[in-house]
């Protein structure tokens, strides 16, 4: 196991990774707000392979969630998580209080157009405006070669890249297959919220991506599966369904008609827990 540690101010962060890089040391970021699960140390595993040295940062993000969302429930455990992060590798825990992110007169927002026009972007307004602000930081503070994010964020995942490219952040951004429980549901910090019969229904989440993928590429045709898929995920129990589209992998843009790249994307309701995924579709057979 790894020796943490754990660093609270952007001096003091900056200074150890400078004195990684001026050793020659490459450097990986992995941005979570804690609450760490496999999918975490999935990404901590791919920074380790990939750089002589692993940052993992907690922040859980205020500026992300809407007025009705679980920011203050959200799952906090500092230790428990310090302890997983070292097993899988990390040298150094950055943890900031909210005033080290957001100090007072705070005024500047990252927004990025485009991408966040469509699936979560309308059903979370300023949500990805939230994203692209403490990501933006955070790679300014570190000064990374690498940073890694899972792609079960995958609409996060695109969103940041662009911003990356656009404000010239000298870090490369590198998505990390999307981790799944034997059932086949993505790993999630709020799969925890789900008690026993919740859990069964979630699971048929990923089953029905899968196999509306695999529908797709056959040659269905994207209208009608699309919504014989939204009908059998309300029989199926969910509470609410948000949005299952087809759209570009690079754009966002939901398509009428498949053509590479393409990728199927779903946000449903179990109660107050909220669930997204997304299904890589290959060309068409």
């Amino acid at each position: 196991m790894t020796e943490l540690s754990i660093l609270r101010g952007v001096v003091e962060l900056r200074g150890a990774v400078a004195a990684w890089r001026s050793a020659g040391e490459s450097v990986g970021l992995v941005p979570t707000m804690g609450a760490i699960h496999e999918g975490h140390l999935a990404l901590v595993r791919a920074a380790r392979r990939d750089c002589r040295r692993v940052v993992a940062t907690i922040f859980v993000n205020p500026t992300q969630f809407g007025p009705a969302e679980d920011f203050k429930r959200y799952p906090r455990d500092e230790a428990g998580d310090a302890a997983l992060l070292a097993g899988a590798g990390a040298d150094l825990l950055f943890a900031p209080a909210l005033e080290a992110v957001y100090p007072a007169g705070f005024a500047t927002t990252v927004s990025v157009a485009g991408l966040t026009r469509h699936l979560c972007g309308p059903h979370r307004p300023g949500h990805f405006d939230g994203v692209a602000t403490v990501v933006t930081k955070l790679l300014l503070m570190a000064g990374a070669a690498r940073a890694y994010f899972g792609e079960k964020d995958f609409q996060q995942l695109q969103v940041i890249r662009r911003l990356a490219t656009d404000l010239d952040i000298p870090t490369e951004i590198v998505g990390v297959p999307t981790l799944r429980e034997p059932d086949g549901l993505a790993l999630s910090s709020r799969n925890r919220y789900l008690d026993p019969e919740a859990r069964k229904v979630a699971a048929v989440l990923p089953a029905l991506l899968q196999d509306l993928s695999g529908r797709l590429a056959a040659g269905a045709s994207p209208a009608p599966a699309l919504e014989e898929g939204r009908k059998a995920l309300r029989a199926a129990g969910f509470d609410k369904l948000d949005y299952l589209e087809l759209a570009d992998e690079a754009t966002l843009t939901p398509q009428a008609k498949l053509g590479p790249p393409a990728r199927l994307f779903a946000a449903v309701w179990l109660g107050k827990t909220r669930l997204i995924d997304n299904w890589p579709v290959p060309a068409t057979r």
